[in-house]
């Protein structure tokens, strides 16, 4: 090597020194001088209020946000809630035990947080109640008449907003929920003549609100609502067997005796499982919307399918493709393997792999159908496939190849 190419290389090194030292110490600035530098563009108002996240508080702008480049949205340097559990350690773990709220399993703390300040305690949007509406888009703003806190936007007087042991995300049972607030002295009165003990109190009464006095839900069971309590409850009693809810639903009974019935036996009376007796916020009565009365026994296969990689578009109504009561099919779904996807995918069992009566499982002997490859709840595999579609699923069946 020449003197003079050697004398071109200790340039270039002395160079990249120079400029890497300057980097470094534009970067050391940034968190050293309470970032001036990004309020040189952005207004600092925008980041002062009551509580102010601590990065921010500290000027640590770069500790949540790469000043240079990024691929994700906002120059973060992870993706959403996943930056928010690289310091929330503890969070990251708690916030999954029992059941979970779906922003968490969304990675979507800023949906309900505000990531730079706040004039709430936890960070909380000023604006909380409609970051939930934003998500139940079904419930409205408000009722004719309106649960205090419900009006007020204090979803959490009700609510855990993260995770909570209860379906709904309750703290307690309902009752207990409901008795924080209303002393039994002053419930007698109005519920003079009801057998027992007061309780079940979600059974008649909305926690949001209604079109009728006293939250009682729209929707009136109808012996309740023509001819009172004594229609049902003869000479006051409490409890009943689901014998007194055949007497006017003989059909439905009929259809808990299919080949797959629905008929728990968990408790005295298994319709009072899913319906109120009493009143409801739509004509079948469910005690809550239709998926989270599913979850109260079907838990496991919502959070799988909630925490699969591929799944089905949005299950919002389990009786899209199961029957509630009972059905002659396996899982009670409303048909066989092809004729309950073929509500939705009309061309079903039309292309692709042979499907259909005259095509048995090599393995099974049994009709080859969507759901023979296909798990509709969601899988680890694109198409919803059982296993890896590329070769392992076909080789159970093409053990030739």
């Amino acid at each position: 090597m020449s003197s003079r190419e050697e004398e071109m290389m200790r340039l270039s090194v002395y160079s990249a020194f120079i400029v890497g030292s300057i980097l470094l110490s534009a970067i050391a600035a940034l968190g050293d001088s309470n970032n001036e530098a990004c309020f040189s563009c952005h207004d600092r108002g925008q980041f002062q209020n009551t509580v102010i996240h601590a990065p921010v508080n500290s000027g640590a702008c770069v500790q949540c946000h790469n000043p240079h480049v990024s691929r994700y949205k906002g120059l973060l340097k992870k993706d959403k809630g996943k930056l928010c559990f690289s310091c929330h350690e503890a969070e990251a773990t708690s916030f999954y035990e029992g059941i979970v709220h779906e922003p968490i399993y969304q990675f979507d703390c800023i949906s309900c947080h505000a990531p730079h300040a706040s004039s709430r305690k936890g960070l909380v949007r000023s604006d909380l109640q409609n970051s939930c509406f934003n998500c139940h888009e079904t419930l409205p703003t408000e009722y004719r008449y309106t649960h205090p806190p419900y009006l007020d936007g204090d979803c959490t007087a009700c609510h855990n907003p993260h995770n909570a042991s209860r379906p709904m995300l309750l703290p307690a049972d309902a009752d207990s929920l409901c008795r924080s607030c209303h002393e039994d002295s002053d419930l007698k009165a109005p519920h003079a003549g009801f057998p027992g003990s007061l309780r079940d109190c979600l059974s008649c009464h909305s926690p949001h609100g209604s079109d009728r006095k006293f939250l009682i839900r729209n929707i009136l069971h109808e012996p309740y609502a023509e001819e009172g309590c004594d229609t049902c409850h003869a000479n006051g009693t409490g409890r009943l067997s689901i014998t007194t809810c055949k007497e006017c639903h003989p059909d439905v009974l009929e259809q808990m005796q299919s080949t797959h019935g629905h008929l728990s036996q968990r408790g005295s009376n298994a319709c009072v499982n899913c319906h109120s007796p009493h009143a409801g916020d739509e004509k079948r009565l469910l005690r809550a919307r239709e998926k989270q009365v599913c979850a109260q026994c079907h838990r496991p296969s919502i959070e799988k399918y909630k925490n699969s990689k591929y799944r089905h578009n949005s299950i919002d109504n389990c009786t899209d493709c199961h029957y509630p009561h009972g059905g002659n099919d396996m899982a009670l779904l409303k048909g066989n393997g092809l004729e309950v996807c073929a509500i939705c995918h009309e061309d079903q069992g039309r292309f692709t792999h042979p499907v259909g009566p005259d095509v048995p499982d090599p393995r099974t002997g049994r009709m080859m159908t969507c759901i023979t490859c296909h798990n509709p709840m969601g899988t680890e595999y694109k198409n919803n496939t059982i296993l890896d579609g590329d070769r392992k699923l076909c080789n159970q069946c093409h053990t030739e190849y």
